[in-house]
Parts: C-alpha cells; sequence; structure tokens
C-alpha cells in the first residue's frame, strides 16, 4: 500500500506560482496513476491533473496552460507546478495515487494553498 505525504503549500498573491510535491513510498511507483485534486470550502473534490505511468497529462479546463503536473521516478515524487494563480484556486490540495491493477485510490492529507492580495 502506498503513503503520499504532500508538501509546498501556503500563501501566494494573485499572479504567483507555487510548486506542489507529493512523495510517495512503501510501493512501486509505476504501479500508480498519479494525480492532484482539490477541495474549496463549501465545494466537492475536484480533479486538476493527473499523468499516467508513461507521462501522459490531463488537466481539468480551468488550469490549463498555468498547472504542469510531472513526475520523477526517482525521486517517487510527484510534482505540480502552478503558475499565474488566481484567487479561485484557493482550496486544500491533494494528492492521489490511483493503483492501475486494482483500480483503489490512495490518499495524501492535502496542503493548503490561499490566494490573496
Amino acid at each position: 500500500q502506498v503513503q503520499l505525504v504532500e508538501s509546498g503549500g501556503g500563501v501566494v498573491q494573485p499572479g504567483g506560482s507555487l510548486r506542489l510535491s507529493c512523495a510517495a513510498s512503501g510501493s512501486i511507483f509505476s504501479f500508480y496513476k498519479m494525480g492532484w485534486s482539490r477541495q474549496a470550502p463549501g465545494k466537492q473534490r475536484e480533479l486538476v491533473a493527473t499523468i499516467t505511468s508513461t507521462s501522459i497529462t490531463n488537466y481539468v479546463d480551468s488550469v490549463k496552460g498555468r498547472f504542469t503536473i510531472s513526475r520523477d521516478y526517482a525521486e517517487s515524487t510527484v510534482y505540480l507546478q502552478m503558475n499565474s494563480l488566481k484567487p479561485e484556486d484557493t482550496a486544500v490540495y491533494y494528492c492521489n495515487a490511483n493503483e492501475i491493477r486494482s483500480g483503489i485510490n490512495y490518499w495524501g492529507q492535502g496542503t493548503q494553498v490561499t490566494v490573496s492580495s
């Protein structure tokens, strides 16, 4: 079973950038499709970006051109580079790992991102 630990959240002004990291351990990194989701207060959790084991990426329309998901196999880490941040990007961001064989999802504890002037 994989364990996920996120880091890199914080407070940033509109137009700024942040990079989130998610370190995976306890299992073989390539067994998982990785993703980032977010949940704003009073809203449902939203899938933001995913990356397959062959590094094919997908994004929700609202972040296309601003966010970039990547994965480092040497470090067993997935990243979310967030540029041109907007107040509506404010949320708790969660890393998830979807086990390709079983379809089981694993989640990290979340990291807060606040975009405010």
